[in-house]
């Protein structure tokens, strides 16, 4: 069995074809090896801030979620931390049925008692375009999301520092998303790791741009700051770049770590920064359900941890 759905497969991506167009925008965007730029090897000062996020959920029921988000950034100069940022709170989402429909609503808690995101940004219906799928209302887990998002943003408009490098795009995808691109600084790029891009062939361009490119680290202009870019001549990888390239030279400089060559550094350590563990999580859930003024809130719990239980059963 196995073997069959392998040769249908590998006879799938054969017939690829050699030249190809890739679909951006809905714009379809020839390939052309003339359009490769390699990107130079000038080593600066220029200290680099990184910027991720990182969530957990705490506890989770139909009509309320509660959610702990960290998001961090880390700025090096010459490959060398120089600053820290951090910044974390809980999310409470509730939902509340009003004219017809099923609203999410979000209340940020936060040690230091700022907030460093709008509550009312939050404020989504179920049904909103940009979080449900397919025709299911979306989850009021997908709040958190959101909100993590944003909170990479605010905080990436914080940082001082000569270039400043997110996880992702510089694409809105959420309601009020715009609010916070629009407060970031000129000097804000940003690299995905992934890419839902295809071609008019329905191949991958990672796929065949780096089977198209000349040696060595090179970028691949989509349109104006879009890019793919490859950041070491030994780089298994492709990203998608969005921002002004002058400064790839600078992060080719921040991808030569061999935990991941060709990817910035800088980034593998925010995310480490960020990221919330399982045992963090567990730890948060606990020192919330023990306290005993929230037992009535457990009551809710049961409703909905069918899946906890079968998972632990194995």
């Amino acid at each position: 069995m196995l073997h069959k759905i392998s040769q249908e497969l590998k006879e799938k991506i054969r017939q690829f074809p050699a030249s190809d167009k890739i679909i951006f925008n809905n714009r379809l965007i020839e390939v052309d090896k003339a359009n490769f730029e390699q990107i130079p090897e000038n080593f600066s000062s220029k200290t680099i801030a990184f910027v991720d996020g990182g969530q957990a959920e705490i506890l989770s029921a139909g009509n309320f979620c509660l959610s702990f988000i960290r998001v961090g950034a880390l700025a090096y100069s010459h490959n060398k931390k120089v600053s820290e940022y951090l910044h974390e709170f809980y999310l409470l989402i509730t939902a509340k049925y009003e004219n017809n429909d099923l609203l999410y609503e979000a209340k940020i808690f936060s040690s230091k008692g700022e907030k460093i995101i709008d509550e009312s940004d939050l404020a989504i219906s179920s049904i909103d375009n940009s979080i449900k799928t397919s025709q299911e209302r979306a989850s009021i887990t997908q709040v958190t999301g959101i909100a993590r998002r944003f909170a990479e943003l605010a905080l990436a408009a914080t940082v001082s520092a000569e270039i400043i490098l997110l996880d992702g795009t510089l694409e809105p995808s959420y309601r009020h998303e715009e609010k916070y691109l629009d407060k970031l600084p000129e000097n804000v790029c940003a690299l995905a790791k992934s890419s839902s891009l295809f071609t008019a062939s329905g191949n991958s361009p990672l796929v065949l741009l780096n089977k198209l490119s000349p040696p060595g680290c090179w970028i691949y202009l989509l349109e104006k700051d879009s890019y793919f870019v490859k950041l070491h001549e030994k780089a298994k990888h492709v990203f998608r770049f969005t921002g002004n390239k002058e400064s790839l030279p600078s992060l080719r400089e921040n991808s030569t770590d061999a935990l991941f060559l060709g990817y910035p550094y800088g980034l593998i350590a925010v995310d480490k920064l960020a990221r919330v563990s399982h045992e963090e999580k567990k730890a948060l859930k606990m020192n919330f359900l023990l306290k005993s003024e929230n037992r009535e809130i457990a009551e809710y719990l049961s409703a909905t941890n069918a899946h906890d239980i079968l998972d632990n059963l194995g």
